[in-house]
């Protein structure tokens, strides 16, 4: 062994666990201070219980509260982007089709869903609405992840 470059080796070091249990041991470190032992950890005691070191427990909660967080967050958003209760003006038709079917006294999407399960006809019998705007409607509506009716999934001509 070259001289000078090995750490002191203490051969009576002092072991101390955070639940007061002490014994010693060899180490390069005078004094050893602990969290768990074999008289506390429970694996070896059958207890449950958890050591906080630091509060990671309280972190590692707090990082999944922030996830669920999001996740109802996101759920919340995709649940109103396809609400029958969304204002028709939100789907930028057009000011022409919009004023049409505010005439008309449509004003949301449900109230247009419902119209279209009776067919088509039912839309372009309102004053001012024809088939541009029609096709104009389903496009956005398909866009925005409304599921049409049967009743107007096939073209009419």
């Amino acid at each position: 062994m070259k001289e000078e470059i090995h750490p002191t080796y203490y051969p009576d070091a002092l072991v101390v666990c955070a639940c007061g249990n002490t014994w010693t041991t060899g180490s390069t470190v005078k004094e050893i201070h602990t969290d768990v032992c074999s008289n506390c950890h429970p694996f070896f005691t059958g207890e449950q219980r958890i050591v906080d070191t630091e509060g990671q427990v309280d972190r590692f909660y707090k990082k999944l509260q922030a996830r669920q967080d999001y996740i109802d967050e996101v759920e919340a958003r995709e649940a109103a982007k396809v609400s029958p209760d969304r204002p028709i003006s939100e789907l930028e038709l057009g000011t022409r089709a919009t004023d049409a079917l505010v005439k008309a006294k449509i004003t949301t999407v449900g109230q247009v869903l419902e119209m279209m399960e009776t067919g088509e006809a039912s839309l372009l019998a309102v004053e001012g609405f024809g088939r541009k705007s029609l096709a104009d409607l389903k496009k956005r509506l398909r866009q925005y992840g409304y599921k049409l009716p049967e009743a107007v999934q096939e073209i009419q001509v």
